[in-house]
């Protein structure tokens, strides 16, 4: 039998700031990983996982592999829209794929981030299992 990863997503927008782009007026290639954050933040709160729940439960969830994918360039005042989707891993880990779009629904960026989970009270060890509040998360928006 095959199995499916299953996927959980959000779309939210944010507004090209002039700080973001170079002297040619498109976003610098770095702050889309900035997008993704804000897209990974609305995602969040959206679906009860913010890093504040995180926080609460004791944990922290640091980056420890990002990629992006450049196809076309956003511009100064450009509306972009982030489509956050979760990705369903059985390790104790979060994996996020973003597409971003231009205001003409252009695709113009892609990227995947993965998060594992840090012990935020003890000494920072490194997860081995996924924590119980994160597959309580999991089975309350059925993706177990």
């Amino acid at each position: 039998m095959r199995s499916e990863k299953k996927e959980l997503e959000h779309i939210s927008q944010v507004r090209v700031r002039f700080v973001e782009t170079d002297p040619l007026g498109i976003v610098w290639h770095g702050n889309y990983i900035q997008y993704f954050e804000d897209g990974r933040e609305s995602f969040g709160r959206k679906h009860g996982i913010s890093y504040l729940d995180q926080k609460d439960h004791g944990f922290a969830t640091p980056i420890v592999k990002s990629s992006t994918d450049h196809k076309l360039p956003l511009r100064y005042g450009d509306i972009a829209t982030i489509r956050t989707i979760y990705v369903d891993s059985p390790a104790a880990k979060m994996v996020f794929r973003y597409e971003v779009y231009n205001q003409d629904n252009k695709l113009v960026c892609t990227g995947e981030t993965v998060q594992v989970f840090v012990d935020n009270v003890g000494n920072g060890e490194l997860a081995l299992s996924i924590p119980e509040f994160f597959m309580e998360w999991k089975k309350k928006v059925n993706l177990i």
